[in-house]
């Protein structure tokens, strides 16, 4: 049997770009040689495309402890260090000449997790791993999943949100719509990222003109959202047309909340699988978890984090992940395995998934035709 060949694309524009290199070397140490050849394929900060060569050079870096022992600006300029040194020529995204069957995508945050990378291999005929475009699209947008959620049944925080140019203009207007419309400690959030990047945790007034301004640095739009009271629970969804739940794994933060040093950097937070709630309010997170799956319109896999307060008994979406993250402490595989899918079986499945959307679209534009 001739193995299929795996497009691994990682990095990106986003300001995930480093975590996402930490997730596809994770994944490529837990893709089968027998079935898939792995060809990788890194994006740089600034967008230039390579494959094999510096692109399998910076696979093999322990960029973990990169981060661990300097910091996110120095594992950067590493990285574009690297790429110019090599003298490689950028790829030019021929995917038919290299002979690539399916994408397997570990582009989190913007210009991966967002739905261009989708639109764009789905105009080029390639398959690929995880939610297509409008899922991706609505998903990365924290406030309309909220909407769309919503309109399915599932509790949400409450919420505005505001455009960052708007916040630039007149900011003591926003800053009093927010005051006249929430009680302190509220999260003040980027709408379209993810890892918590530029998100903060607000205790009082002087914390907020701080807080707007970095989530306004990174993102067009910011959301502001009342703290929620609660565990941080987390589902792992896998599957197509009949998705199915994980067990449910709780977040203990080991700061004020799982931001990203906590994540990535300090590796302080603790994990609990399977979540310390009762087994009746793990069903009811699980089947909260799919109904928003499948109210987002997702498929292949995504992680559904909620806030679960027991002793109510209520469940509030905080966000969907369509590329969860992939690292050796990221729960959607821990979750995954600790259901019984090892992540070297969870990576074939995720690959099969893509060929199955793959098929079921070519049969929906022969019946369209």
């Amino acid at each position: 049997m001739v193995p299929l060949s795996v497009a691994l694309i990682f990095g990106g524009r986003s300001a995930e770009h480093e975590i996402s290199i930490i997730s596809a070397k994770s994944i490529a140490a837990n893709i089968n040689a027998d079935l898939y050849r792995v060809i990788p394929i890194y994006i740089t900060h600034d967008g230039e495309w390579f494959i094999e060569g510096i692109a399998r050079d910076i696979l093999n870096v322990d960029l973990a402890a990169l981060l661990r022992n300097t910091s996110l600006d120095a594992a950067g300029e590493t990285l574009r260090r690297m790429t110019k040194e090599a003298g490689q020529h950028p790829f030019d995204r021929n995917f038919t000449a290299t002979g690539i069957d399916v994408a397997f995508l570990v582009l989190h945050g913007s210009y991966g997790e967002d739905g261009r990378i989708q639109g764009f291999l789905d105009t080029c005929s390639i398959p690929y791993t995880g939610c297509g475009v409008l899922a991706s699209a609505l998903t990365m947008d924290k406030a309309l999943t909220k909407l769309c959620v919503a309109d399915a049944g599932i509790a949400v925080a409450p919420g505005i949100s505001l455009l960052s140019s708007d916040y630039h203009a007149d900011p003591e207007t926003c800053l009093a719509r927010i005051e006249s419309g929430f009680d302190y400690p509220l999260f003040i959030k980027p709408a379209n990222l993810g890892s918590s990047v530029g998100i903060s945790k607000v205790h009082h007034r002087s914390e907020l003109p701080a807080a707007l301004e970095t989530a306004c640095r990174v993102d067009t739009k910011v959301l502001v959202e009342k703290a929620i009271k609660g565990r941080e629970i987390e589902v792992a969804i896998l599957g197509n047309e009949n998705p199915f739940a994980s067990l449910c794994g709780e977040i203990e933060p080991g700061s004020d909340f799982y931001d990203y040093e906590d994540k990535y950097i300090h590796n302080s937070a603790k994990t609990f699988i399977p979540a310390r709630i009762s087994s009746t309010l793990q069903e009811r997170v699980q089947s909260a978890a799919i109904r928003a799956y499948k109210a987002l319109g997702c498929r292949g896999m995504s992680r559904v984090d909620f806030f679960v307060d027991e002793e109510p008994g209520t469940i509030i979406l905080n966000e969907v992940n369509t590329i969860p993250g992939f690292t050796d402490i990221s729960m959607y595989p821990q979750l995954m395995e600790a259901t019984g899918i090892p992540f070297n079986e969870l990576t074939g499945k995720l690959l099969q998934l893509a060929m199955e959307k793959r098929t079921a679209g070519n049969a929906s534009a022969v019946q369209r035709s």
